[in-house]
């Protein structure tokens, strides 16, 4: 397994589409079964040996910052990082913004990405490569899913707008240090153009896929996450961290 233990959280925005859960804190502060959205991902990277962790904040940063520091993951350390530019940009600024944390082997999650422990241990074992991107499949898509094609291990594309498509991102990545310096050259180089500010950082991932195949795919299929939208999410994510809390609970 690798040994990978620092994670960047993107937890900047405020998710306007989960109003009114979110009208006056960010959604990585939305309650599930007695743990906040941020909770339950710093308590199942600690249990998977992560030991440092960087929230990127925005939105509510003040209430963030409370939240972490309430936090009790003896061996975890949490730091957070403001960013001031939240409400003009999207997530590839902020990677801008934090590149120098992405430096070596490191862990990249979206804030909204629910998952179990064994999704992050799948993620870890997976075979060694530059940047690894995490993946379900499933029979049917919808338009708001991080679409990705595939080719054995190997990432062909990924995008929302694919036409050809055979999985999901889940928004959590591993980087090698090559990868990782890959990574932040390549998000330098689209910040230099003028739709840079408003363009996701899985659009750098898809160009690298797409110039130098060395991106590759670990699937999660049948382990337990889910991604915090909308509203209408809240029941099954609310179910799915029930179950954490139960298995939790026996032990």
């Amino acid at each position: 397994m690798s040994k990978v233990s620092k994670v960047v959280i993107l937890s900047a925005g405020q998710g306007r589409r989960l109003s009114p859960l979110t009208d006056d804190k960010p959604k990585c502060l939305i309650g599930l079964s007695g743990r906040t959205v941020l909770h339950w991902q710093l308590a199942n990277l600690h249990a998977v040996g992560v030991r440092e962790a960087v929230v990127v904040t925005g939105f509510g940063a003040d209430a963030v910052d409370a939240e972490v520091a309430g936090l009790d993951l003896p061996g975890l350390t949490v730091r957070t990082l403001f960013n001031p530019f939240y409400a003009l940009t999207d997530n590839l600024a902020t990677c801008w913004l934090v590149r120098e944390e992405l430096r070596g082997e490191v862990l990249l999650l979206n804030g909204d990405t629910l998952f179990e422990p064994d999704v992050a241990e799948r993620l870890l074992a997976a075979p060694a490569a530059e940047i690894t991107v995490t993946i379900d499949r499933k029979a049917n898509y919808d338009d708001d899913d991080m679409r990705v094609l595939t080719d054995g291990d190997v990432l062909l594309a990924i995008g929302k707008t694919i036409a050809e498509f055979n999985g999901e991102s889940i928004g959590f990545l591993r980087f090698s240090a090559p990868g990782a310096d890959r990574f932040r050259a390549n998000v330098e180089a689209a910040l230099r153009r003028p739709e840079g500010l408003k363009r996701w950082y899985l659009s750098v991932i898809d160009q690298i896929a797409r110039e130098s195949g060395c991106v590759r795919v670990a699937s999660i299929e049948g382990l337990g996450w889910a991604e915090m939208d909308f509203p209408a999410d809240l029941p099954r994510n609310l179910a799915l961290t029930e179950r954490w809390a139960a298995r939790a609970m026996a032990g």
